[in-house]
C-alpha cells in the first residue's frame, strides 16, 4: 500500500488521507511531503486495473517520481518528466492518471497540474466547486505538456484531491455516485469543521453503493490551510 503513515502538519498545513481498497493490493497512490525550501507538495495517482499488475504499475509511477520532486520543480515540469519517463519504462495496458500539487506557505498559492483525473475539489467559505485542469495521463504520448493553475488559497480553505474510485461507486441500478453527489457532500461541510469531511465522504459513497460491494480501490487527500 502506496500510503502516508500519518497526516502531516507544517505550520497552517494540515494535509490527511482516506484509503479503502477494493482487493489486497491495488493500483491507487499518495503522498503528501514538506521540502526543503519550505513549500510543501502532494500527489494523487490511480493506475489502470486492479490487483498485483496495478500495484506494480503503481511501485513503478511512484519510485519515478520520488526521483523527479525536488525543490523548485514545478508541477507541471514534474508530470512532464513523469510522462517522458514512463514512454521508456511503459507497460502493456497500463496507465496512471496523477494529480502533484505545490504549496508555497508565502504566498498561499497552491499549483496544481493534472493528468487524467478529475477535480480536485475546493472548499472555500461557504460553497465548493470542482476544478477541471486535467490532461493526457503519462506514459501515453510522447512530448506531452502539463498546464498549471494556480489556486489563491485564504485561510480556512481545504481543497480535496481523489481518484475515481470515489465518483465511480454506482448502486444496485447502475447509477454512479458522480462528481455532483461528491460536491454536494463537500459543500455540506463547508460551513463545518473539515476534520470529518473524508470520513463523511467515505460513508456517502458506502451508503450509496451495493451494500458489501467495493468496485474500486477509493484515495482521497485533504489539503486544509487554517483559519
Amino acid at each position: 500500500m502506496m500510503m502516508p503513515a500519518a497526516s502531516l502538519r507544517a505550520g497552517a498545513v494540515t494535509i490527511s488521507h482516506a484509503f479503502q481498497p477494493a482487493a489486497a493490493v491495488g493500483g491507487d497512490f499518495l503522498d503528501y511531503f514538506k521540502l526543503s525550501d519550505g513549500t510543501i507538495g502532494l500527489y494523487v495517482g490511480d493506475v489502470s486495473g486492479k490487483g498485483l499488475p496495478a500495484a506494480l504499475y503503481a511501485a513503478l509511477t511512484v519510485g519515478t517520481l520520488r526521483g523527479i520532486r525536488k525543490t523548485g520543480t514545478l508541477p507541471g515540469e514534474v508530470l512532464a518528466i513523469l510522462n517522458q519517463r514512463l514512454m521508456i519504462r511503459s507497460m502493456p495496458r497500463r496507465y496512471t492518471t496523477i494529480q502533484y500539487a505545490l504549496f508555497d506557505p508565502h504566498t498561499r498559492a497552491l499549483q496544481i497540474a493534472s493528468a487524467g483525473i478529475f477535480g480536485p475539489f475546493h472548499l472555500s467559505g461557504a460553497d465548493c466547486h470542482m476544478l477541471d485542469v486535467s490532461a493526457v495521463p503519462p506514459g501515453l504520448f510522447a512530448g506531452t505538456s502539463y498546464e498549471m493553475h494556480t489556486l489563491q488559497l485564504e485561510p480556512g480553505d481545504s481543497v480535496l484531491f481523489c481518484t475515481d474510485g470515489l465518483t465511480e461507486a454506482f448502486d444496485r441500478h447502475g447509477e454512479q455516485f458522480g462528481h455532483d453527489r461528491l460536491r454536494d457532500v463537500c459543500r455540506t461541510h463547508c460551513s463545518h469543521s473539515r476534520s470529518g469531511l473524508l470520513a463523511c465522504v467515505f460513508e456517502a459513497v458506502a451508503g450509496f453503493s451495493c451494500p458489501g460491494e467495493i468496485q474500486d480501490d477509493m484515495a482521497a487527500t485533504l489539503f486544509h490551510l487554517d483559519g
